[in-house]
């Protein structure tokens, strides 16, 4: 069994920064990739970053510039660092593995964590 555990999110004001972290634990035999997701009330779900297995990173528009996936040496925890943050920023964000387990190849997600930026 595989459990994603996040944290770092929070209320900050604009301009701020927060960073995220995943935190994968269990049967892993290897990841794929690694995503944050966020989703905003009334509004769809939208990846905000993408970490290949091969350290190839891809962001959404507008966080580009602004937020940076990375992640841990055992490749297990991937964190996404939020500067300057809006208040459109504001949302829900969600962790996405792309991994195999004992289920073999899945997704596995994150249970959230809010992201608030407002003054």
């Amino acid at each position: 069994q595989v459990q994603l555990v996040e944290s770092g999110g929070g209320l900050v004001q604009p301009g701020e920064s927060l960073r995220l972290s995943c935190a994968a634990s269990g049967s892993i035999n290897s990841i794929y990739g690694m995503y944050w997701y966020r989703r905003a009330p009334e509004k769809r779900r939208e990846l905000v970053a993408a970490l290949t297995s091969e350290g190839r990173t891809n962001y959404a528009t507008s966080v580009k510039g602004r937020f940076t996936i990375s992640r841990d040496n055992a490749k297990t925890t991937v964190y996404l660092q939020m500067n300057s943050l809006k208040p459109e920023d504001s949302a829900v964000y969600y962790c996405n593995l792309d991994l195999v387990g004992l289920d073999g190849r899945r997704d596995y997600w994150g249970q959230g964590t809010q992201v608030t930026v407002s003054s």
